[in-house]
């Protein structure tokens, strides 16, 4: 029997791939997590139903997430990154040699657990030393941590569930204030082909 994921863009639209195996299907504290393995794009992290990463295709998403900020900005010591506790976004964060430490605050310690373990090649630099993991909600994160940071990079999950206030106004905010004077904040946005809506609301924030 052949066995198909997929996930909805639309109503009328979705990505759909065919699944060799299953690993983990669990409900965490936080979400639906599920890491599969798929013919066409290998190891794929799916939470509440989504699509997060695939072994296949990650690197174009976290290459462009973490390197135009590092390399705009003069000197990114401190970077933060909110969410990504699989790690790709960290592991291209420590290229640059000018990073002195990496913090990945991700709230989903599961999310860490099982990427390290199914994806490797993805989370394999989050135990380097330049690193420090912190399993903790981003948002009292950042309240807690004023001019502290280079650089900010939010990798979050679509605005549902444990990241919807990551979308919200007083999060930002709290961003504005954890960034020092020339700090650089990126995040990652949705679709904005396929959530409009969303994309129309984050732009009028």
């Amino acid at each position: 029997m052949e066995l198909w994921f997929t996930e909805k863009q639309t109503p009328a639209f979705g990505i759909t791939a065919k699944i060799k195996q299953t690993y983990v299907s669990e409900k965490t504290d936080f979400q639906d997590l599920a890491m599969v393995e798929t013919e066409e794009f290998g190891n794929m992290l799916l939470l509440d139903g989504m699509v997060m990463t695939t072994v296949k295709d990650e690197f174009v998403y976290h290459e462009m997430v973490a390197h135009p900020a590092l390399n705009t900005h003069p000197n990114p010591k401190h970077v933060l990154v909110v969410g990504g506790g699989d790690g790709g976004v960290i592991r291209e964060i420590i290229k640059h040699p000018e990073v002195e430490k990496a913090v990945l605050v991700d709230i989903d310690g599961k999310v860490i657990e099982y990427s390290k373990k199914y994806l490797p090649s993805i989370a394999g630099k989050l135990d380097d030393p330049k690193v420090e993991v912190i399993v903790n909600d981003g948002f009292m994160h950042i309240h807690e941590h004023k001019n502290e940071y280079d650089v900010i990079m939010v990798d979050s999950t679509e605005p549902v569930g444990p990241a919807a206030p990551l979308f919200e106004r007083g999060f930002y905010q709290g961003i504005y204030e954890a960034l020092k004077e020339d700090g650089i904040f990126v995040a990652q946005t949705d679709n904005p082909w396929f959530k409009l809506i969303s994309s129309k609301r984050l732009t009028q924030m």
